[in-house]
């Protein structure tokens, strides 16, 4: 896995930006900013996985669910995300956590730099002055590392998430090789590439997973890639590495 990481991590370099590394307990981040921002973003981290660790021990079905829960009702922001998330994806809120996590530290690193970006698992928040492309690892497909999405300059935040049933250590119940999903909420990002992965056995399922997709609120962009099949919707740019 960590060798895994290693490979996506090379593949949304920024120039200009300086990249980072941040560890607390489980969570592992990959950062880039206008500066180093070590500090803050420990801080930072604290804060949302004690939001997290208080919910699960109130309720601990948030942490085991595979569906979506009811509303918490007045909670921290990152809880609401994440149940939110789930509702509109289908499934349970712990699908979002990577997401969420990249957002929550992402927002308040805003504070202190106009560019960023939070990579956790796989999972992107960005906020960049510039166009993105971005590569996608898609495990043993022949398109993995040949494959990038570029997404144009943006003025406010927006994320791309991808989960995969073939790589990594995340759950999964379905096949594809990579989905990659774009959102302006990273939560959600994550949450419906979970979902749409779910429903990818073979390269045939990949026009009802789009269809799929495309139904969910608030996804803006998705790509499919299973084998060495691959599906394009919405608003990004496929671009050959």
């Amino acid at each position: 896995m960590f060798e895994n990481r290693k490979i996506y991590r090379v593949c949304h370099q920024k120039q200009g930006l300086v990249n980072f590394n941040v560890t607390v307990k489980e969570t592992n981040l990959n950062i880039q900013a206008d500066s180093d921002l070590s500090e803050q973003a420990v801080r930072s981290i604290l804060k949302h996985r004690h939001y997290i660790e208080n919910h699960i021990a109130r309720s601990p079905r948030f942490a085991h669910s595979l569906t979506p829960l009811p509303d918490p009702g007045i909670a921290p922001k990152i809880i609401s995300e994440m149940t939110m998330a789930a509702k509109t994806a289908g499934v349970g809120p712990m699908a979002a956590v990577a997401g969420a996590v990249a957002q929550s530290v992402g927002r308040d690193l805003l504070q202190c730099s106009s560019n960023v970006l939070v990579e956790n698992g796989g999972d992107i928040f960005i906020k960049s002055d510039t166009h993105t492309i971005f590569t996608i690892y898609a495990g043993s497909s022949p398109l993995s590392m040949k494959t990038g999405i570029k997404v144009g300059r943006r003025p406010v935040s927006f994320a791309m998430c991808t989960s995969s049933g073939t790589v990594g250590h995340s759950k999964s119940f379905g096949k594809a090789d990579a989905v990659s999903v774009l959102a302006d909420c990273c939560a959600l990002a994550d949450a419906a590439a979970t979902a749409i992965c779910n429903q990818v056995q073979t390269p045939k399922d990949i026009e009802k997973a789009i269809v799929s997709g495309r139904r969910m609120s608030g996804v803006q962009g998705l790509v499919i890639i299973s084998g060495k099949h691959i599906g394009l919707w919405g608003g990004l740019e496929l671009v050959k590495l």
